[in-house]
């Protein structure tokens, strides 16, 4: 996939406040810190068009971005332990449940788990809401670039167990590993994908 324009669109957090052209939408959704804006950033081919931060919680909107004006990437709020205060955090749950529930033009989600650890129960349940109510997803396997050949098949393995699907894309934004996959699958349900 050619990406000739990526552009930061908007911040929301109302509803009302979504865009209204209908073009298609991919979310990237995971636990805070898994890396989703690094995710972003290597699928669009732009270092910092995503804001990236080492501090967990930093994305507290759902962020909008125009992809060769035709579709966009949503970055959603991370879940977990992210460091944000009670009130800001409970809004999140909300928010994010209602973009994936409420969302005709979302196509697909990019479900993000980091492959140095186990899914979590939070990534379990993320993947049994999307699933409910039958939103195509991606599993994506994070930051394989820090584990060794050996390390990332056994990850694979523990990953694919847990979550009850041998359908895991592999990804590292250093080497590229999984880019061309993540492509493939975009491209396979995002109706304005050239």
């Amino acid at each position: 996939m050619k990406v000739r324009s990526a552009r930061f669109i908007k911040s929301v957090q109302n509803p009302a406040d979504f865009p209204r052209d209908q073009l298609d939408e991919v979310a990237f959704v995971g636990r805070s810190n898994v890396g989703k804006s690094k995710l972003l950033n290597a699928l669009a081919g732009i270092k910092g068009l995503a804001r990236i931060s080492s501090s967990p919680g930093r994305t507290q909107t759902i962020n909008f971005f125009s992809i060769n004006e035709r579709f966009y990437f949503v970055d959603l709020p991370g879940y977990g332990y992210a460091k944000v205060p009670k009130r800001v955090k409970a809004q999140w749950r909300p928010m994010v449940e209602g973009y994936l529930e409420g969302r005709p033009q979302l196509k697909l989600v990019l479900l993000l788990v980091d492959c140095r650890i186990e899914p979590t129960p939070a990534d379990i349940q993320m993947m049994e809401w999307v699933d409910h109510y039958g939103i195509n997803k991606v599993i994506i396997l994070t930051k394989t670039d820090k584990l060794s050949r050996n390390q990332l098949v056994q990850s694979v393995k523990k990953a694919s167990k847990a979550l009850g699907t041998e359908e895991l894309i592999p990804f590292s934004t250093v080497s590229g590993l999984g880019k061309d996959s993540v492509w493939s699958k975009i491209r396979s349900v995002v109706s304005q994908v050239e």
